[in-house]
């Protein structure tokens, strides 16, 4: 299969979007604690509770329609809030 050649722009428009949807959301707070020395090493424990990943979800759509509805209706707000997510994602890998 040939590989298409990935649009840089909307490449960083979806980058920009994670980070605010998903990174700077409850999934930051999970990342940020203390690693569990019981679980850690062993992908058959869950490190993320039912309640933490519906939480994580309900953030992530609620960003998502946020910057849906600034891109439709206010695209100043809009650019604002993508260079707020430009700050964290300069370093991330582009899609594939």
């Amino acid at each position: 299969m040939k590989k298409t050649s990935v649009d840089p722009v909307l490449a960083l428009e979806a980058k920009m979007m994670v980070a605010l949807a998903f990174r700077n959301g409850p999934i930051e707070d999970l990342h940020a604690g203390k690693v569990c020395p019981t679980c850690s090493a062993d992908s058959a424990y869950s490190r993320i509770s039912d309640e933490e990943m519906k939480g994580i979800m309900k953030a992530a759509v609620n960003a998502v329609y946020s910057l849906l509805w600034k891109k439709e209706n206010d695209g100043s707000a809009y650019a604002k809030s993508l260079l707020l997510g430009a700050r964290y994602t300069e370093r991330w890998d582009d899609p594939e």
